[in-house]
């Protein structure tokens, strides 16, 4: 248990020099006063820092989410750019072949089953056919 000091009442006691006092008294209000605005400065800074940080890194991560997707789109566009130049390879080679006389001869024989002089056709049936007819009978 804490004991109380005998204090004296505040008549009894004699002030030694006021001014003095007075002074030291201020000194000290005007420390707390800067130490209250020095702390209060400090947490609006580091407030601001904090919000900085956090719109800083939702940024990194909202431009590395974008740069995924777009690197995504790339591989597509480049899978989808090598079939068209494919294709495109292949119609020249076709528009090559087209402008032969001898392609263009057999190419008729063929589909359309014309013929030369002195030239007799046969139809064979496709061997897809065959087989087709052959799996239709077995049901």
């Amino acid at each position: 248990m804490v004991q109380k000091q005998n204090r004296k009442s505040p008549a009894t006691i004699a002030s030694i020099n006021k001014e003095y006092v007075q002074s030291l008294q201020q000194k000290i209000d005007r420390k707390k006063a800067r130490k209250v605005r020095l702390y209060r400065r400090l947490t609006v800074f580091a407030i601001v820092a904090l919000l900085m940080l956090g719109y800083f890194t939702h940024s990194f991560f909202e431009q590395k989410k974008i740069l995924a997707l777009k690197e995504q789109e790339k591989t597509e566009m480049l899978a989808e750019l090598k079939e068209v130049e494919d294709e495109q390879e292949m119609l020249l080679n076709q528009l090559a072949k087209l402008e032969d006389d001898e392609y263009i001869a057999k190419l008729a024989r063929q589909e359309y089953f014309l013929s030369d002089d002195n030239e007799i056709i046969f139809s064979m049936p496709n061997k897809k056919t065959k087989d087709k007819k052959k799996t239709d009978e077995k049901e």
